[in-house]
């Protein structure tokens, strides 16, 4: 086995052991992206070669010098294109924000920084990370390494791809509407959404009101998915919200026999869902009750249009606090995406009553939930309703018969655990009949981080999907 086929975990082991160096594990990621990247285009504003072999040989005299290491000590990192790395482009996938050098380190960048990760550059995105399709007109589109016509998804489509082709061993992501999940079953590799506020936003503009975003793991396994995310998450003293502080690593290999999971499927035939995906998915349900779970299929516990006006009005209401500023610009207006004037014309249009009847329907979407979860520990979605699309597609207009109206129709499936704020695992499903990847969503109730990673830790060693390369790796 290489070194880039071993865990990252694995990686900092050897490391700190002295039985690799950081120069011969940045050497090996470097070759490694050299190779591939070229394939994909998951990989963008990559630092000198040069500047990154000379910060690992610090990091190792370092180490011979008898100093700290963190336990992501040595291992080379690229952050996704939305997140700021000081003295990094941060591009955002978008010409008005193309070649703006970050100051300082995003908080959860600089928790990784203080563990030992060295930072090689960015992993691509889609604009300002609207659309789980990633494509922008700065660093053009990232293909899905089991299917290079298809779309890697998004928004942390190209750190999907980068753990899929070996070029990573640890990405960070972000997720509103599945951003960490959409990927991860579209390239075989694990997301992981957190409770909602586990990992603390950065401190100024809205942290207060309906939040929906959080930043999260992605990795090839799960018990390096509980590495990072023991790195990333912890209380911040501005944060205003966030569950009980807990730890991950090496307790996520637990036996899961008893456990009871509710499997919706398309939740009651309210989603429209390409033909195939269902099945997968149901098999994948199955591998649970393979290991002594309980797994039953469960009626949709709350009406879907529901979650949508009141995720649809939510969304738009947050786009606006981001991007209303450079709608308001006459300049930068005319560089913006479709999907970021739709959302932000919405936001414009909305009344406080309208912001209320969608939190209140949010409410009532809380209290079922919790009905729910007295029943079952947790429950399994697909990541998208549909197999990966053609690269030049905008986003799918079609699912069968069913006309779709919005840019993101096609990822309903993913509200549910977004507007709860509930910890949500990506994972890899199967392979339709043409190769093409597609995954589940295991969603547990709100702090139960460490039930859900649980969960995927059994399902991994029990499928290790992982382990199947893309053809073109």
């Amino acid at each position: 086995m290489t070194l880039i086929e071993f865990s990252g975990r694995e990686v900092v082991r050897r490391i700190q052991a002295r039985e690799v160096t950081c120069a011969e594990v940045m050497a090996t990621v470097l070759d490694r992206i050299g190779a591939v990247n070229d394939r994909v285009n998951a990989l963008v504003s990559l630092r000198d070669r040069d500047a990154l072999m000379a910060e690992a040989a610090a990091a190792d005299a370092a180490l011979a010098a008898g100093g700290p290491t963190g336990p992501l000590f040595g291992l080379p990192i690229a952050v996704k294109d939305l997140a700021n790395v000081a003295g990094m482009r941060t591009s955002m996938g978008s010409p008005i924000t193309e070649g703006t050098t970050a100051p300082a380190d995003d908080l959860f960048v600089e928790r990784m920084r203080a563990a030992g990760a060295i930072f090689i550059g960015k992993a691509n995105s889609p604009e300002f990370g609207l659309g789980s399709h990633t494509i922008n007109p700065v660093f053009g589109p990232t293909l899905n390494p089991y299917a290079p016509d298809r779309s890697a998804g998004g928004s942390s489509g190209g750190s999907g791809a980068a753990l899929a082709m070996r070029m990573q061993w640890l990405c960070d992501g972000s997720d509103a509407m599945g951003s960490l999940r959409n990927p991860a079953g579209w390239n075989n590799v694990y997301g992981f959404r957190p409770s909602w506020g586990r990992i603390p936003p950065d401190p100024g503009g809205d942290v207060v009101m309906h939040p929906l975003s959080t930043m999260g793991p992605m990795a090839r396994d799960v018990e390096d998915l509980a590495l990072l995310l023991d790195v990333m998450a912890g209380p911040d003293p501005r944060a205003p919200f966030g569950p009980v502080p807990d730890s991950f690593a090496g307790r996520v290999d637990t036996d899961v026999k008893g456990r009871r999971i509710a499997f919706m499927g398309d939740w009651g035939g309210a989603w429209p869902t390409e033909e195939g995906v269902l099945p997968l998915c149901a098999a994948a349900a199955q591998v649970f009750a393979d290991l002594g779970c309980t797994v039953e299929e469960v009626a949709s516990p709350f009406p879907a249009a529901e979650l949508w006006d009141s995720w649809t009005t939510l969304r738009s209401f947050s786009v606006v606090g981001r991007l209303g500023p450079l709608y308001a610009n006459p300049r930068t207006r005319t560089q913006l995406p479709p999907q970021a004037i739709w959302e932000v014309e919405r936001g414009l249009a909305l009344s406080s009553n309208d912001i209320l009847r969608a939190s209140t329907i949010r409410s009532r979407w809380h209290a079922a939930a919790a009905d729910l979860f007295a029943a079952y520990d947790a429950f399994i979605l697909p990541t998208a309703q549909c197999f990966p699309f053609p690269v030049g597609d905008r986003h799918p207009t079609r699912i069968g018969d069913t006309k779709l109206d919005t840019y993101h129709r096609w990822m309903e499936c993913v509200i549910p655990a977004s507007l709860g704020g509930f910890p949500a695992l990506g994972a890899p499903a199967g392979f339709s009949a043409a190769g093409l990847p597609i995954g589940i969503q295991i969603v547990g109730r709100y702090g139960d981080d460490l039930g859900v990673l649980q969960l995927g830790q059994a399902y991994h060693a029990a499928t290790g999907w992982p382990q199947r390369h893309p053809p073109a790796a």
